[in-house]
């Protein structure tokens, strides 16, 4: 009675799934330090202004930027402190208002003894456009003084950015008692990298079928009805994937220009030629 032995595994045996293993423990760690990155980012206050305690406290925050509108919506939230307000800061004791930069539709007013909300403004945005998608960046002046009964008073504002699709620069600096912002503003880490996978993607789904056509008119497969049916649902399907695009693009992007209508062009080349060169192949007498 012969008995078979057991070799043990070859090192070469291990070593593709420690291989695969590593990968993805790299990708993980990778990807939490990016979004580490990104929530740190948001999480940051930019501020200036002196802690006089007779001022006006502006605390603003980025809402959204519509790149193709050219314009952010600032939420701001102004408070008095000292004998500038009553009430504990929820109202003014005279009229304030809030003197803005040239980028900001008008001055802000609020009536005295008058409770004071929070505003939404439209910024302008400079610089930049939105066909240069996804590495379009873009400028806004943020400036803010305010004055109360006829008479300057001391501003300290902080600003924070809260759209997860764009990331913030910002140059802080205080000029005659305002406070004035030089924001930079540009895709976000995620945006990009989402954005540049679709470009590899579609790259890649074009030359399959490139290959996939190549294969069935060399070897006169003729008409092949599962692989058309493939390379059609993938010039639709790349339609559909394009629209996903973080932020909404128009047509006409980079994106588009890169990646998007080359490879539509060459699937629906491929169709149309797998379909002439099968009908020829059906046709062919034995």
């Amino acid at each position: 009675m012969s008995t078979t032995r057991r070799h043990p595994p070859t090192r070469s045996r291990l070593l593709a799934p420690g291989l695969v293993l590593l990968a993805v423990v790299v990708a993980v760690t990778v990807g939490a330090w990016l979004q580490l990155g990104e929530r740190q980012a948001l999480d940051t206050r930019y501020s200036v202004g002196g802690s006089a305690p007779d001022r006006v406290d502006v605390d603003a925050s980025i809402q959204r930027v519509d790149a193709a509108g050219r314009e952010l919506v600032l939420r701001v939230l102004v408070t008095p402190r000292g004998r500038l307000a009553e009430a504990g800061g929820v109202s003014p004791v005279e009229d304030l208002t809030l003197q803005t930069s040239p980028s900001i539709r008008g001055d802000l007013a609020f009536k005295a003894h008058s409770r004071i909300a929070t505003v939404d403004v439209p910024v302008t945005l400079t610089g930049g456009s939105i066909t240069d998608y996804p590495f379009d960046a873009y400028d806004a002046a943020i400036e803010f003084g305010a004055t109360q009964g006829g008479r300057e008073v001391p501003v300290r504002m902080r600003l924070s950015n809260n759209d997860v699709l764009f990331s913030a620069s910002v140059d802080a600096s205080e000029i005659d008692g305002a406070a004035v912002f030089d924001v930079g503003l540009g895709r976000s880490n995620s945006v990009l990298i989402f954005a540049v996978f679709m470009m590899v993607a579609m790259w890649a789904l074009a030359v399959s079928v490139l290959i996939g056509t190549w294969f069935l008119v060399t070897r006169r497969k003729g008409l092949v009805w599962p692989a058309l049916g493939w390379m059609a649902a993938t010039l639709f399907a790349l339609a559909a994937f394009r629209n996903t695009a973080p932020g909404t693009p128009p047509i006409g992007c980079l994106l588009d220009y890169i990646a998007f209508l080359w490879a539509e062009t060459v699937i629906a080349f491929c169709v149309i030629t797998a379909v002439a060169m099968g009908i020829r192949a059906e046709t062919r007498p034995d």
